[in-house]
C-alpha cells in the first residue's frame, strides 16, 4: 500500500498541488517494519500499513513545520513527531507526506503563494477549499485514504465539503493539539478525512476521541434562517430530501449568527495577528500579502473589541444550549456551494461578489466560535460537483453525530462519489 500511494502521488499530484513533501524513505521504512511485524504473527494495529498524510502544520520529526509559509522552509527541523502522528503510527498506519494549505492557516481555499494552488480532483479549474485543502483533495484524488487537517473557523468542514469526502472537527480540545502549529487557540482543533464513515470514525477512535454513549433515538432539526441563506437549490433539496428519510424534521433557528460570524472573525484577526507580531514586525514582506494585511489589521484592534467579542460568545453558546435542550443533531450547509474557480475565486453572499478565500466559511464559523462537534458529510452524488452538509452536536455528541451520519450513509443520501479523473 505505500509504494502504491507513492506511486499514486508521483503520478497525480503534479496537477493537484496537495502535496508539499513525499516522505518515501521514511514511510518506506516504517513499512518494513509493519510487514516484519506481521511475519512474526504479530498484529500491528487496526490501520496496519494504510498510509497517511498530514497537513503541513504538523511537526514531522527530522522536517521543518512550514505552517503553509515560504518563510518557515528553513524552520529549525521538528524534535519529534506530533501526538496525533504518534497514535496513528501505534494502530499500524504510515505516514508518507505533508499537504498543503493556506499560508498559517488562515484562508477557506487553499491558494498558496509558496506551494501552489491545491486543485480540486473533481474539477482542477476549481478550489479545493481551505485552509486543509491538500488534505481534502489527496483522499478525493484516491492518493491517500486518511489524511489529518485542523479546523479553526471551518478549515476540514469546507474542503471536505468541496471535494466530497468526510471530514471531522471534534468538540474543541478533544483531540490532541501536542506538536501542532498553533493559528487561533479559541478554536483550533485537529481531525481526520476519509471516504467513510467507518474510517473516520476509527480514526477519531485511535486519535483519542471519547463521548458518552450514542443516543438511541436522536432528535434531529435542520437550522435555517443564516443557514439556509446563499446556500445552492440542490443543496437545499438534499437537505430537505433528508429531512424527509428521517420521517420529517423540523426547523430551527439560531439567534445573531451573523454577529456570531463577525465575532468569530474578530477574534481570529486578534489572536493571529497577536501571534504572529513578531515577524510582522521584522520580516513582514515574507508572509504572502494577503495573509500579512489581515494579521496585521488584527494586530492593531482594541483589546476592548476582544472583550466585546468574548462576551458576546458566552452568549452565543448559551442560545445553542437551548436549542440542544430539544435536539441533539442539528443540519446544515458545510460549504454552501459547489468549488468556485481558480480563475475567478469568488462567490455570491447575499447578493454581493465576495472573495472566497475569506468568505466560504460563513456557514461554518459560527459553530466553531462555540467548540461544538461536527461531521462534515458529503451528499451522494456521482458525476456532479460536490456539496456537503454539517451534522452538528452538542460538546462530547461525537457518537451521537457518528449515528447519524451512519444512516445516511447506509441510506444512500451521503457518501463518496469518487471524481472521474
Amino acid at each position: 500500500m505505500t509504494r502504491t500511494a507513492l506511486a499514486m502521488i508521483e503520478a497525480h499530484d503534479g496537477g493537484l498541488k496537495a502535496v508539499t513533501r513525499s516522505l518515501s524513505e521514511r514511510a518506506l521504512a516504517r513499512a518494513a517494519l509493519i510487514d516484519a511485524a506481521i511475519a512474526r504473527g504479530e498484529d500491528p494495529g487496526p490501520f496496519a500499513g494504510v498510509p497517511f498524510g498530514v497537513k503541513d502544520l504538523f511537526d514531522v520529526e527530522g522536517q521543518s513545520t512550514t505552517a503553509g509559509a515560504a518563510m518557515r522552509r528553513d524552520a529549525p527541523a521538528a524534535l519529534r513527531d506530533a501526538e496525533a502522528i504518534g497514535r496513528l503510527q501505534a494502530s499500524g498506519a504510515i505516514l508518507v507526506a505533508t499537504l498543503n494549505m493556506d499560508e498559517f492557516a488562515y484562508g477557506f481555499a487553499t491558494i498558496n503563494a509558496a506551494f501552489g494552488t491545491t486543485r480540486n480532483p473533481h474539477d482542477p479549474a476549481r478550489l479545493a477549499g481551505g485552509s486543509s485543502g491538500g488534505s481534502a483533495a489527496a483522499v478525493a484524488a484516491g492518493m491517500l485514504p486518511l489524511t489529518l487537517g485542523s479546523d479553526t473557523n471551518g478549515s476540514i468542514r469546507v474542503p471536505a465539503g468541496l471535494c466530497g469526502v468526510y471530514g471531522l472537527k471534534p468538540t474543541h480540545g478533544g483531540l490532541p493539539m501536542d506538536g501542532v502549529f498553533p493559528f487561533v487557540d479559541s478554536f483550533d482543533d485537529i481531525g481526520p478525512f476519509a471516504t467513510s464513515v467507518g474510517d473516520l470514525r476509527l480514526a477519531w477512535e485511535i486519535l483519542g476521541g471519547s463521548a458518552a454513549e450514542a443516543i438511541a433515538a436522536p432528535r434531529v432539526a435542520t437550522l435555517g434562517g443564516w443557514f439556509g441563506r446563499n446556500v445552492a437549490p440542490e443543496l437545499g433539496q438534499a437537505i430537505a430530501q433528508i429531512g424527509e428519510a428521517l420521517g420529517g424534521i423540523p426547523t430551527v433557528e439560531l439567534p445573531n449568527v451573523d454577529v456570531a460570524r463577525s465575532a468569530a472573525f474578530l477574534m481570529t484577526a486578534v489572536e493571529g495577528g497577536t501571534r504572529h507580531l513578531p515577524e510582522l514586525r521584522t520580516r513582514a514582506r515574507e508572509f504572502d500579502p494577503q495573509t500579512r494585511d489581515r494579521l496585521i489589521a488584527g494586530a492593531l484592534m482594541p483589546g476592548s473589541a476582544y472583550r466585546a467579542a468574548e462576551r458576546f460568545r458566552d452568549w452565543f453558546r448559551v442560545q445553542a444550549e437551548r436549542l440542544f435542550e430539544t435536539h441533539d443533531v442539528l443540519i446544515a450547509p458545510s460549504a454552501g456551494v459547489e468549488a468556485p474557480l481558480i480563475a475567478d475565486p469568488m462567490i455570491d453572499i447575499d447578493g454581493a461578489r465576495v472573495p472566497a478565500r475569506a468568505h466560504l466559511g460563513i456557514h461554518t464559523q459560527p459553530i466553531s466560535f462555540i467548540g461544538l462537534p461536527v461531521i462534515a458529510a458529503p451528499m451522494l452524488r456521482p458525476g456532479k460537483l460536490p456539496l456537503g452538509i454539517q451534522l452538528i452536536g452538542r460538546p462530547g455528541a461525537e457518537a451521537t453525530l457518528f449515528a447519524i451520519a451512519e444512516t445516511l450513509e447506509a441510506a444512500g443520501l451521503t457518501g463518496f462519489a469518487p471524481p472521474e479523473m
